[in-house]
């Protein structure tokens, strides 16, 4: 088998991009490890800008290129990185991920345009498996190419979000009479907007979801002023509240407002001109600790992907300081060892209805538990980033678990792949 990873000297890497060899398309999951491992991202970035003034014409290492400009998280990155992908995408629509020269399935991801919270990160799930991978850009503007590589079935990576929500209606068309089975069928996609998954979770018994409203910048403003009172804005609403920028990801633009004064300065630094907005819970434990949990549905089994712990109420797994505690590590080890005995039992009858609502094969939740034991609900969405690279000197309790979640997921292909063969029979 081929491995699916470039590498992870960073010397012996430096040294094949500054080569004149031919270089494979890296893809996100490698590119994220490189950086991970040692290679500083604005390092690679200059390598791989050095090697795109010798091989302009390389989209595969163009897309790459984008990839590690979006990866610095650089907000001075980013024109730049959509400018490369676009090019990329004008040369060529499917890249090829590093495959064995037998694979046991082929896999087709439809993918959108967009940074790396825009499409579900398939080559972390199968980073290392006996699957060959290719990844198809599709939009109304891109539309399928005349030749395709061969693939025994197709995943829509597509995210949702509102500049992919055009493609995924379109999609929807597009692989209605498609001749491989579809996995994660677009127009399910499009129901997952904070708003949408707000609105289908809302009654569900053991689930706590605020209400999520799109609010327009006008009525922030008229919110702080007076003119709007939160109730009107909000079915459920009342202060504190949380407001994010429409489409941000990954906490950006998220804050937490007391009182309508906060407004005002909060729209001083954001230029966007709609909003969510929703009702703070607050989801503390008696220790004033925050406990954020991501759990992953695969052919309708939920997993444990990982818990968060912080003092501070907006967590993301980076910034927790997982690292800097052995308690915190402990906890979340715990929480994986006996996620399917205690925290899926506990929440069964939600877990399952969540699932039933979703109607996806695959797709993941961040959560926390309330005070009195109900299911938080903080996202629904088939495009969170779920891998297996923190180090394992560090989390050794981390791999067991991934590699269960991950060959799941490639048994999940590999019976939608024999469900449509057997059907032809």
């Amino acid at each position: 088998m081929t491995p699916r990873r470039f590498g992870s000297d960073p010397r012996e890497v430096a040294r094949l991009i500054a080569a004149e060899a031919p270089l494979p398309f890296m893809g996100f999951a490698c590119l994220m490890r490189l950086a991970i491992s040692g290679l500083p991202i604005h390092e690679l970035g200059t390598l791989l800008t050095h090697r795109a003034a010798r091989y302009p014409q390389d989209a595969n290492l163009l897309m790459d290129l984008a990839t590690t400009a979006f990866l610095s998280l650089a907000p001075d990155n980013r024109a730049m990185a959509f400018a490369m992908q676009r090019r990329a995408l004008g040369m060529q629509q499917i890249y090829h991920l590093p495959a064995p020269e037998a694979p046991a399935l082929r896999v087709l991801a439809i993918m959108a345009p967009g940074d790396m919270t825009a499409n579900t990160p398939l080559d972390c799930l199968l980073e290392d498996s006996d699957v060959a991978l290719s990844l198809l850009y599709l939009t109304p503007d891109l539309p399928v190419p005349a030749v395709l590589p061969e693939h025994d079935v197709v995943f829509v990576a597509v995210g949702e979000s509102g500049e992919n929500r055009a493609t995924l209606v379109w999609l929807t068309e597009v692989l209605r009479t498609w001749p491989k089975p579809v996995v994660n069928a677009p127009d399910k996609i499009t129901r997952l907007s904070r708003d949408g998954v707000s609105a289908m979770l809302h009654d569900i018994p053991g689930i706590a979801i605020p209400a999520t409203a799109w609010i327009e910048r006008a009525q922030l403003t008229e919110l702080f002023s007076g003119e709007l009172r939160i109730e009107q804005a909000l079915p459920d609403g009342g202060y504190p509240a949380i407001v994010r920028p429409f489409d941000s990801q990954g906490g950006k633009g998220l804050v937490k407002v007391d009182a309508p004064a906060d407004l005002e300065n909060y729209l001083q630094g954001n230029p966007d001109d709609a909003f969510f907005m929703s009702r703070f819970v607050d989801y503390s434990r008696a220790d004033v600790l925050f406990r954020k949990f991501r759990v992953v549905w695969i052919a309708g089994k939920p997993f444990a992907c990982h818990m968060a712990i912080s003092s501070h109420w907006m967590i993301h797994y980076v910034n927790a300081d997982m690292d800097a505690s052995a308690a915190k590590r402990a906890e979340e080890a715990q929480f994986m060892r006996d996620f399917d005995a205690d925290f899926a039992q506990r929440h069964r009858d939600s877990l399952a209805a969540i699932n039933a609502l979703a109607g996806l094969d695959y797709f993941a939740i961040d959560c926390a538990e309330t005070a009195d034991g109900r299911l938080l609900v903080f996202e629904l969405d088939n495009a969170m980033l779920v891998h297996d690279t923190d180090a394992p000197e560090v989390y050794p309790y981390k791999h067991p678990q991934m590699r269960r979640l991950f060959d799941a997921f490639r048994a999940l292909l590999i019976r939608s792949a024999r469900r449509v063969a057997d059907t032809a029979q």
